[in-house]
């Protein structure tokens, strides 16, 4: 006889799930029977927001669904920041808890990780949360979730399973698949927005993270309307050192004059927020007038008024707006000199400081090309976010934008890795961030996950520090001691290295790579 528990690893694999992130407690035992002996590869973070973002990592890095598993109470709570990550960036993540019998939930009386309303506080931040009561449920709710995985807009899924429901008999189960598609674009819409884009003359895309994994029709749409293409921070690594790229923040005031001086906008998979189009909090953000609006997510079309909006994947849009366009030169009219001028003036607008900071990500990329770089909230990050260009078409990533949550760097190069085995991962983290989750170095370990970890150490939160600086505030908990991470490494039988400045950064990052291993290089600086 098969389980409810056991039940739910069998569907996991038709679902092609290959591998889990989670720490086994006393209420998830049950799925672990079956996970046993299943191929299914589970990986035991030391934390269980660990879990939740290397389970991010391993979806943004793949385009596949990360997996959790996690207890109830502390564990499903640990959890909730590596989902408003998910959420904020539409990862997909399924978080699968336990939680306490049937009979005693809702009752307060004191039982083990107990909640008061454990779903109810999970419906608040993921897509949806479901309780599953008899088998029957487990084949529909995993179908759910996976088609919406594939034909909306992503993020985190939760389901939970009581301990008494766990053990309950579940022969006979198959899997749902459904293979669900987003939506087809709207012809019409799609002829609208041809005829605009073909009466432009100064048209202009931005590129969001939704497109970035429409590489292809993205850069022949660009060459055929001769439009330059601003990439948000999560589109980077999109038209790689083409004429037509403009890897610079909306935030900025040339690209901004870029976008006031097109005539029509096509913005493709990106919702306009605030962290990446006002990331100095000026106010200074203007919808463009004339706006053709690509998303996966009606939701979001709805929040932001289009003269075109198109609900579909970005890719298949693109490729209908081409077949609709038809022929044409490639990179007509004065496209690339609009977007060398924004690049020239964008460069220089972000200041010497912030050029030497991008200048060391850019030193990571040259010596480990095609590398995903995963970052944590530190200075480098902030600064290539503002201008960098990656040359891998989703290779780079970070939480200094959306949800901004501290920490999420390493676990999540560590999920990229082993989603992405032969892939160099290089995690680009702070000696504050990389605090929130330094054991996780440990399964690093375990996986034999070749990540680099880049730490950028200037002992301290030195953007916080800045910002109390700027508005006339004593700068106060913002210089918490780091240890001495060269020493740490040793501890977890992982090599390190130090360096005083990013001199010599290049050949470091070779000794790292010929290694195969985890390796870390920490960079001292003022």
């Amino acid at each position: 006889m098969n389980t409810i528990g056991e039940a739910l690893i069998s569907l996991l694999e038709a679902h092609g799930v290959d591998t889990v992130f989670g720490i086994p407690g006393v209420h998830t035992v049950e799925l672990y029977r079956g996970l046993a002996r299943s191929k299914i590869r589970h990986v035991t973070p030391r934390h269980e927001q660990g879990a939740g973002f290397m389970a991010d990592g391993y979806a943004r890095a793949s385009g596949r669904p990360g997996v959790a598993f996690v207890i109830t109470g502390p564990g499903l709570t640990n959890t909730i920041t590596a989902m408003g990550q998910a959420r904020a960036d539409s990862v997909p993540m399924l978080v699968i808890s336990g939680v306490n019998a049937t009979p005693t939930l809702g009752k307060g009386l004191g039982h083990l990780h107990e909640l008061p309303d454990q779903r109810g506080m999970m419906e608040k931040v993921a897509l949806f949360s479901h309780r599953i009561t008899q088998a029957g449920e487990l084949p529909g709710v995993l179908a759910r979730a996976f088609a919406l995985f594939s034909s909306a807009r992503p993020g985190p899924v939760h389901i939970e399973i009581p301990t008494d429901v766990m053990v309950k008999p579940a022969d006979g189960l198959a899997a749902l698949l459904t293979n669900a598609a987003p939506p087809v674009p709207d012809s019409a819409a799609i002829a609208k927005a041809a005829k605009l884009a073909m009466s432009a003359r100064r048209p202009l895309i931005l590129a969001g993270g939704g497109a970035k994994r429409a590489d292809a029709p993205l850069k022949r749409l660009a060459e055929m309307l001769g439009a330059p293409v601003v990439q948000t921070a999560n589109a980077r690594g999109l038209l790689h050192r083409h004429p037509l790229c403009v890897p610079a923040s909306p935030s900025l005031k040339a690209v901004r004059a870029l976008m006031a001086d097109a005539d029509l906008v096509i913005a493709a998979g990106t919702e306009f927020g605030p962290t990446d189009y006002d990331g100095y909090s000026d106010g200074g953000f203007v919808l463009p007038a004339n706006l053709i609006r690509i998303d996966i997510g009606a939701d979001q079309l709805a929040r932001r008024a289009a003269t075109v909006s198109i609900q579909a994947d970005c890719s298949e849009a693109l490729e209908a707006l081409l077949a609709e366009i038809g022929k044409a030169p490639a990179v007509s009219g004065d496209g690339p000199a609009r977007a060398a001028a924004a690049r020239e003036a964008a460069f220089a607008e972000i200041g010497s400081a912030m050029q030497a900071q991008m200048h060391a990500v850019e030193a990571i990329r040259d010596t480990v090309p095609g590398s995903i770089i995963v970052g944590d909230s530190t200075q480098p990050i902030y600064a290539a976010n503002l201008y960098y260009d990656h040359d891998r078409p989703g290779g780079w990533f970070n939480a200094a934008t959306g949800f901004g949550a501290l920490g999420y760097g390493p676990p999540a190069a560590i999920g990229a890795a082993l989603a992405m085995p032969g892939v160099p991962v290089v995690c680009l983290t702070g000696d504050g961030g990389f605090q929130f989750t330094l054991p996780e170095l440990g399964v690093a370990l375990d996986a034999a996950a070749p990540v680099i970890f880049v730490v950028w150490n200037n002992r301290g939160y030195r953007e916080i520090e800045t910002s109390m600086l700027d508005v006339g505030v004593e700068p106060v908990g913002v210089s918490p001691a780091p240890p001495d991470f060269c020493k740490l490494a040793d501890a977890y039988g992982i090599a390190a290295e130090r360096l005083a400045g990013t001199g010599g950064l290049p050949e470091a990052l070779k000794r790292a790579r010929a290694t195969g291993l985890p390796y870390i290089i920490e960079i001292t600086v003022d």
